[in-house]
């Protein structure tokens, strides 16, 4: 189903010092519940990134206030130990290398040649060698991934895996090439680069359920797994656009709205959030049709589905615990919902 929202345009002759961010709490209407072993698994996954990427300061604070441990917590709530530092350690590899994707490199060919790795890894992780610091962590979280994971799961969590090099290849090849995404394309390509997928299918591996082909395949499953994706990437867009400004970043549905349909910021913002409302409710519709697989596959399914929710909720409260986006006053932007905007960097 095609995402539409009603759209005024706008515009200021002054720069906006600031914005509000939609009421996303008041919207969702799933808890969020953090898993147990959160802390131990969280310290334990941070020790794991700095050791297998090498960092060193300023990159350790970096990527240690990320909190992706907390993350982890907040998306698998009844994960064990040992299956919650695997999906941590899965997010913590993913952060490290969406931003060496997105900061640093700018060549398609290098991007290329880093998926060509890490896939490598993923596929045969205990004997294919390699000294590059991505695919020696993907070989370290996979084969871990692999004592447990079932037959579909895995294969689904490789392919999928492949299909967000993909997007972020291209991503990478758009930003050397200084090309604009209209809004159309901008959504088809988002969704790819999010990396949601992937991590859905750790909702199966950490629950021990492996979901038969014809139920993964259905369109309401497909439509439920769109929704939250949806969800996830265009809030996210909303909080990461301070930042991504003050880069002088356009890769950003805020920022693609704007220049396209000639809103101003809080327009842009308020677009932005009814998207969000909508998925949430094409994600309540697509709930009232599941259908029926028969008893057995319905528990899964039922699993399944509350892993999903756990996705709507858990994304939207990590956002406001993590730094990534808000920095030291994240606690401040949750219950204030006013975003002040930083001053842009020097070309």
């Amino acid at each position: 189903m095609a995402l539409t929202a009603p759209c005024t345009v706008t515009s200021s002759d002054s720069e906006p010092a600031e914005f509000i961010i939609p009421d996303f709490f008041s919207d969702c209407g799933y808890p969020m519940r953090l898993n147990p072993h959160c802390y131990p698994v969280s310290h334990a996954s941070a020790q794991w990134l700095c050791d297998e990427a090498h960092l060193v300061e300023p990159e350790i604070t970096k990527y240690t206030s990320v909190r992706a441990g907390y993350f982890a917590a907040a998306l698998y709530p009844n994960a064990n130990a040992f299956h919650l530092k695997v999906c941590a350690d899965v997010l913590n590899w993913s952060f490290k290398l969406d931003d060496w994707l997105e900061i640093d490199r700018f060549d398609v060919n290098d991007a290329w040649r880093v998926r060509d790795c890490c896939m490598s890894a993923l596929r045969d992780p205990i004997n294919f060698q390699t000294e590059r610091y991505s695919a020696k962590m993907c070989k370290s979280f996979f084969s871990r991934f692999k004592e447990t994971g079932g037959p579909g799961c895995t294969e689904r969590f490789i392919h999928t895996v492949d299909l967000w090099f993909i997007s972020a290849a291209k991503e990478v090849d758009n930003r050397a090439k200084g090309h604009i995404n209209d809004v159309k394309s901008y959504l088809k390509l988002r969704r790819g680069v999010s990396g949601c997928k992937p991590l859905f299918t750790l909702i199966e591996f950490v629950n021990g359920i492996d979901l038969p082909d014809e139920v993964v395949s259905h369109p309401v499953i497909m439509a439920l797994e769109e929704a939250v994706n949806d969800f996830v990437s265009w809030s996210n867009d909303i909080f990461s656009y301070n930042i991504e400004q003050s880069h002088h970043g356009t890769r950003n549905l805020v920022a693609v709205l704007m220049i396209e349909q000639g809103l101003d910021l809080q327009g842009a913002v308020d677009y932005c959030g009814r998207l969000c409302k909508i998925s949430l409710q094409h994600f309540e519709e697509n709930l009232a049709i599941l259908p029926s697989w028969g008893e057995e596959v319905d528990k899964q399914v039922a699993i399944y589905v509350r892993g999903l929710q756990n996705w709507i909720s858990g994304s939207l409260h990590w956002s406001f615990e993590s730094a990534r986006y808000f920095g030291k006053d994240a606690h401040i932007v949750k219950r204030e919902r006013t975003v002040k905007l930083l001053p842009k960097r020097p070309l």
